[in-house]
């Protein structure tokens, strides 16, 4: 491919780049290969950039460039962090994107792409120079169990940018039609890890087979008590969880029963260069999550992760899987999911045309291909874009 380095790309995402492997790792990255990326992390607070014994005491910014072409801006006590008041607030936010810009620009940028990962961000529309916007929406970013209308905020910057990015037909559903420059781009999969054989890492090659897995984050959002219960009813079958436990607000109780089960499992955090090693020797995958409003707009990760590995996969009915009925088994009952675990491990769902079946669907959702899309929806001469969508009477 050919790197458009005319264009300097600024992106506001909500954590830090050595963290859980999220989308937004995944698609930087790569789109790193057509332009080059600062990636600006949430900076320290005020109040941490002055407590003495603090990692971030007068801590001056830092920069590290973890992959070619990506440069992470880890904010110092230049510009912490302020929430009140307002005009503080964006002024250090109008400092951090400053740096940015004028980093790009020493690197050949001519032409500025701000990216803009979560709806707080917003005003950065109003802070920085840019030439070209784009807002990319992963999630339902109320985080709530019950239907909730697309707030104020979100729904001004939805209407604002240049580009909308969507992971899920919901997402589109619901925020589509607030822009027609909107795309749907769900999460994908380096299918060449996952797909080509691995060998078997030592701590789970000593559980014993079969292994029903589970790759990914522990958190409130999945059905724990279900868990339990399935474990309890297969006692003699191994529940293996890749991944480290977050919030798990409410579901505390659940957590501790399924942490004194023998048969299952905790294997813990893995780097995300080998988890297609631990997810290639489960027997059957799942997907668990609770079926309510926020897990209705959610397109995992790990889906296309599982599929590509050929291995049997089971999902609650959440919207993502309606449409890959016969490759994904979908169960909504206790029942339903033993069943299907059982008939996970028969030849009948492990034949090489079921495999490459699974194998199939993953393939299309390749995130190299995924990000060579969202790389052509940045313009490589904004301002030119702009007075084409004048031209056609589209907002701009």
């Amino acid at each position: 491919m050919t790197k458009r380095s005319s264009v300097g790309v600024i992106a506001l995402v909500p954590d830090a780049w050595e963290y859980v492997v999220m989308s937004r790792h995944q698609v930087l990255r790569r789109l790193a290969q057509h332009f080059p990326i600062v990636w600006i992390e949430p900076p320290p607070s005020w109040r941490e950039c002055l407590k003495p014994g603090s990692p971030s005491f007068l801590a001056p910014d830092r920069w590290s460039e973890p992959i070619p072409s990506l440069e992470v801006l880890m904010g110092g006590c230049r510009h912490p962090n302020f929430y009140r008041p307002r005009w503080l607030a964006e002024a250090s936010l109008r400092s951090r994107l400053s740096v940015a810009r004028r980093r790009l620009v020493s690197r050949g940028a001519k032409r500025i792409a701000l990216y803009i990962w979560r709806d707080r961000f917003a005003n950065a529309l109003d802070l920085v120079e840019h030439d070209f916007s784009c807002y990319h929406v992963d999630d339902e970013y109320s985080f709530s169990d019950e239907e909730t209308p697309t707030s104020q905020r979100e729904a001004a910057l939805l209407q604002r940018v240049d580009q909308v990015i969507v992971h899920s037909h919901a997402l589109l559903e619901k925020k589509g039609k607030l822009n027609p420059r909107t795309a749907l781009i769900p999460n994908g999969v380096d299918f060449l890890s996952f797909s080509e054989p691995r060998s078997e890492p030592a701590d789970i090659a000593a559980i014993p087979h079969p292994r029903i897995g589970y790759a990914g984050v522990i958190k409130k959002q999945l059905d724990l008590g279900l868990m339990v219960r399935l474990a309890g009813a297969r006692p003699n079958y191994s529940f293996v969880l890749v991944g480290p436990v977050m919030n798990v607000s409410g579901k505390e109780r659940e957590l501790a029963e399924l942490r004194q089960l023998p048969n299952v499992h905790w294997l813990g955090e893995k780097p995300v260069s080998s988890l297609p090693s631990y997810v290639q020797h489960f027997d059957v995958c799942m997907q668990c999550y609770e079926v309510n409003a926020y897990t209705r707009y959610i397109y995992p990760l790990k889906l296309n992760e599982y599929l590509a590995t050929g291995r049997p996969t089971i999902s609650s009915p959440i919207d993502a899987v309606q449409a890959l009925t016969g490759i994904v088994t979908i169960a909504h009952s206790d029942a339903e999911w033993i069943a299907a675990i059982d008939e996970g491990l028969t030849k009948a769902a492990n034949t090489s045309t079921a495999v490459e079946a699974r194998r199939a669907v993953a393939r299309t959702n390749n995130w190299d291909e995924l990000v060579d899309r969202i790389a052509k929806l940045f313009p490589n001469d904004p301002p030119r874009f702009r007075e084409t969508l004048a031209a056609t009477g589209l907002p701009a």
